[in-house]
């Protein structure tokens, strides 16, 4: 039975209203020092070739052995996705030919994976939830690279990534939107991060994401898909499932039928173009690998790995939610990477954690965001930043000053403390002058005082002179109090 269609996720066509189904498979690369069965350097770069064994070069009699770590990181994956551990796994090959794969297979998994169902909760910009269900997470081996930009009539191969390990993470056909799509793999790729199972880095290909796409009318059964491959960027994911979803609708709308095919997205041109038609599982003639034993482990190994695994972001939200009382819009921000939560965590601990969210979204990570550079280059530490917001809680400085002190240690660096002291920047709390300020901007602005006594909202005018008049230094509630009793408002 289908789930009735959201109206605020259907894209329209000439013919009515289209619903769009996405599923996703992910590859993401395991983090290990070395490849899944050899013990090469999976180290990105590197001369072409350089990190390249006689396993991965697939040489007459070579034998692969198991890299342990590459397990126990598929074993975390599946326990941070809620899934299901399976204690008994298989190594299929998978046969075909590419000029970068030197065995003619690859080193999969089929029939009997190492992790089965699991989910990912994604938290939309609306406030909503959706729940995408995880149908298996297995492992595989890494194909080289084909470079055909270096010779004018051949084609190099290097095999560096040849052997390395891949997690391929498949999802259930339970995405709806191009939105969708971008905050699921934002989402997982969050996940991976903090498990530290994968980095995450799509520009050097450590994640990337195969595409199905496929549309029908609200309630039809799923219309045939179309899988665009590779695609390693969350911006070109979005773009691919909206073109590639009009191109379907536009086809079934001219009477025409889609074929089942592998496609390419070319973000230049905004379209995906045809690359070969999809073959089947039976294509690829998947049997076990002769050469290697069932994977088999129990649940005391499971249950140490889970011993050990980090606070998730959905946990770690939770709690932020609730010991600091932050808006779940605002607690979505803070865990969305792992250092940024512990740089929160470090300002926010014994202070006042909504006034802590606030400067660390706002001023730190708008500047950081406008200078281009992450939280482990910011110029402001953790404890600095703690300081400034502990100087506005005593009322030591107003929040303009702090502004103005943030900028200072920004550029220059130093103890927040110290520099208030140092260069004058105390908010004047002293009634006595900020009364002498107030008296002589309303001797100075009669015209202005019977005004604001008709219409009291001018009062701000006068707030703003007599803050001018201190150099931003008074304290913006006493002008306030000393105005309306001196104005009689």
């Amino acid at each position: 039975m289908n789930a009735p269609a959201d109206p605020k996720k259907l894209i329209k066509g000439a013919t009515g209203d289209w619903e769009v189904v996405v599923g996703m498979e992910i590859h993401a690369q395991v983090t290990s020092k070395s490849k899944l069965f050899s013990g090469a350097s999976t180290e990105f770069g590197g001369e072409p070739n350089d990190h390249v064994s006689l396993v991965d070069a697939a040489m007459p009699g070579m034998l692969p052995v198991i890299n342990e770590e590459c397990v126990a990181q598929a074993v975390r994956t599946g326990l941070g996705l809620k899934a299901e551990i399976n204690l008994r796994s298989v190594f299929d090959r998978k046969n075909y030919f590419y000029p970068d794969l030197p065995q003619g297979y690859q080193i999969s998994q089929y029939k009997s994976p190492i992790v089965g169902e699991g989910e990912v909760l994604v938290d939309m910009i609306d406030g909503t939830q959706i729940r995408v269900g995880v149908e298996r997470l297995h492992l595989e081996q890494d194909a080289g690279k084909s470079l055909h930009d270096q010779h004018p009539t051949m084609s190099f191969v290097d095999l560096n990534r040849s052997g390395v390990a891949l997690m391929e993470i498949v999802s259930k056909p339970d995405i709806r939107s191009a939105d969708e799509a971008k905050a699921y793999v934002t989402k997982l790729r969050t996940i991976l991060r903090y498990l530290g199972t994968c980095d995450g880095d799509m520009e050097k290909g450590s994640l990337r994401a195969d595409v199905n796409v496929s549309v029908r009318k609200p309630g039809d059964p799923l219309g045939t898909r179309c899988e665009i491959k590779n695609v390693n960027s969350i911006r070109f994911i979005g773009q691919a499932v909206e073109a590639e979803a009009r191109r379907q609708i536009g086809i079934l709308e001219d009477g025409g039928v889609i074929k089942q095919e592998t496609r390419l997205f070319d973000p230049g041109k905004g379209e995906t173009r045809s690359m070969r038609s999809k073959e089947e599982a039976h294509d690829y003639r998947y049997f076990p690998d002769p050469d290697l034993l069932p994977l088999e482990f129990d649940q005391a190994y499971v249950d140490a790995l889970a011993a050990h695994l980090p606070e998730l972001p959905d946990a770690k939200k939770a709690r932020f939610i609730a010991e600091y009382g932050l808006s779940p819009y605002d607690a979505g921000v803070l865990v969305a990477e792992r250092d940024q939560a512990d740089y929160f965590e470090s300002v926010a601990k014994g202070r006042d954690g909504k006034a802590a969210a606030n400067w660390v979204i706002n001023e730190l990570f708008g500047r950081l965001n406008k200078e281009g550079l992450d939280i482990g280059a910011s110029p402001v530490s953790a404890a600095q930043l703690g300081a400034v917001v502990d100087l506005i809680g005593e009322g030591t400085i107003s929040g303009k000053i702090a502004k103005d002190l943030f900028e200072i240690v920004w550029t220059e660096g130093g103890d927040p403390r110290a520099l208030v002291e140092s260069r004058g920047m105390k908010q004047v709390t002293d009634t006595g002058a900020i009364e002498k300020a107030v008296d002589e901007v309303i001797a100075a602005n009669p015209d202005k005082v019977q005004q604001a006594i008709a219409k009291p909202t001018m009062l701000g005018w006068f707030v703003g002179q007599v803050m001018k008049q201190t150099g931003g230094k008074a304290n913006p509630q006493s002008v306030n109090d000393l105005l309306k009793a001196k104005l009689g408002i």
